[in-house]
């Protein structure tokens, strides 16, 4: 299979990327696969123009993406389907408010930023329903708990990343603050200061664990963020003007996605397979099927629900624990700004 190619000619500050980056800047609008297999494609006259903003590069985990592009499920919708990459939540929020993008791909915690500005923006879906963050040390460490971080070198992306945002929620749930800790800035390579024991423990995510135990990190303790507070990893957003006018562009848009999704969770070899091709980080196949088995695991919803279900009342919880820490100075409502109307409608059970 060949390489898509994604250009990226246009540059745009990161606003404030939390999830796998800290502040920065990300690349614009890309162009898609043109050609796909597989499906009646729509009239490329009545094909209507969605863009999507994510917080990232292609790459493994979005693998449901690639699928659907070059099977031709966004054409048989009618849709023109664009990637626009970029290098955290806040750079994928800030394209859909400068118009360069219609969805945006992004986290709760940037999500929070941006409504504590005033943004006027909507949660359509709930991509990642599982919080995919943790804070891993050593098993000599003997961190076993949150509360054995106390008075701990606790290594994270950056101060403005998802990883620290995170660590003190974990924090907090043990009754403990950022000052009962020492947070050092190692960025991504975050494993390497662990196992040279420049930290006691490192925050990070279930793929950077993934990635240096394959690279023989060792034996290990996971504390994962989800047992404390488990707020999604990341939603897609559109602002409510895109909302207003694109509503049915919106629910096309979502019923590939979900397919997609579903195709990757049944499907978890093919997956990694169309990883090699497509993902700038999956030469692995190997590494591709374990990367796509925690994101399947992740967009799995409570209870059972249909996969992309919003639960408002957790999204609020994040929120108002958000002001608590300190991270955001505002109180937020998030009354009337999670929908899941645009939902895919479920077939009927026999």
């Amino acid at each position: 299979m060949k390489k898509t190619t994604w250009t990226m000619p246009v540059i745009l500050l990161l606003a404030g990327g939390l999830l796998l980056s800290a502040c920065g800047s990300g690349p614009a609008v890309s162009d898609p696969v043109k050609s796909g297999t597989g499906g009646a494609a729509a009239p490329a006259a009545q094909a209507q123009k969605l863009v999507m903003a994510s917080w990232s590069k292609p790459i493994a985990e979005q693998t449901n993406l690639f699928q659907a592009q070059s099977q031709g499920w966004f054409k048989e919708k009618g849709i023109d389907f664009a990637f626009v990459p970029g290098a955290g939540g806040g750079d994928a929020i800030k394209n859909i408010l400068t118009k360069q993008a219609d969805i945006a791909f992004t986290d709760p915690g940037s999500l929070y930023f941006a409504l504590e500005r005033g943004e006027k923006l909507r949660v359509i879906y709930n991509i990642y329903p599982q919080n995919v963050f943790n804070v891993v040390s050593l098993k000599e460490k003997g961190i076993r708990e949150a509360k054995d971080l106390k008075g701990k070198k606790i290594g994270v992306y950056s101060l403005a990343s998802g990883t620290r945002h995170n660590l003190l929620v974990l924090l907090h749930q043990a009754g403990l603050t950022e000052k009962d800790v020492t947070i050092i800035e190692t960025g991504v390579s975050n494993f390497a200061p662990l196992i040279q024991g420049q930290v006691d423990a490192t925050a990070a995510t279930d793929t950077g664990l993934a990635d240096a135990t394959l690279k023989g990190l060792g034996e290990v303790n996971e504390l994962r963020v989800a047992d404390a507070l488990n707020v999604p990893s990341d939603l897609f957003v559109v602002t409510e003007e895109t909302l207003a006018q694109k509503k049915e562009l919106l629910k096309s848009f979502l019923e590939v996605y979900k397919r997609s999704a579903e195709w990757m969770i049944e499907n978890p070899e093919a997956a990694a397979e169309v990883a090699v091709a497509e993902a700038i980080d999956g030469q692995d196949k190997s590494r591709n099927k374990r990367i796509i088995g925690l994101r399947n695991a992740s967009a799995l919803t409570q209870d059972g629900q249909p996969l992309g279900t919003l639960d408002e009342a957790v999204l609020q919880q994040g929120a108002d624990l958000y002001k608590k820490l300190g991270l955001i100075q505002k109180e937020l409502s998030l009354k009337d700004m999670v929908t899941n109307e645009l939902l895919p409608a479920e077939p009927a059970k026999k």
